[in-house]
């Protein structure tokens, strides 16, 4: 199927270079380089399905502490301000 692809004169000279190099067509070069790149695309989504997720290094973690007390969220400004004040009353 003909395609046209418009080169820089860097790309284009290197393309030329490696078809003389390679005894190859310009048209070889650039479908290696093509199927080339798609496998290292390939590579890289395996790489990226494989990756770890923060959760997945913690997730034996969630949970399995106990803070003694089911009520945490409630009234934490209440709370926090007692603490404070029993914290100025020790500083005296």
């Amino acid at each position: 199927m003909p395609l046209s692809v418009r080169l820089d004169s860097k790309t284009a000279a290197l393309v030329n270079s490696m078809a003389k190099r390679r005894r190859q067509s310009k048209s070889a070069v650039i479908r290696d380089a093509i199927g080339v790149l798609a496998a290292q695309g390939k590579e890289s989504e395996k790489k990226l399905a494989k990756k770890v997720r923060p959760y997945d290094l913690v997730k034996h973690l969630i949970g399995c502490v106990s803070s003694g007390s089911g009520d945490l969220s409630t009234r934490t400004g209440d709370k926090f301000y007692k603490m404070l004040v029993a914290e100025k009353g020790k500083r005296k």
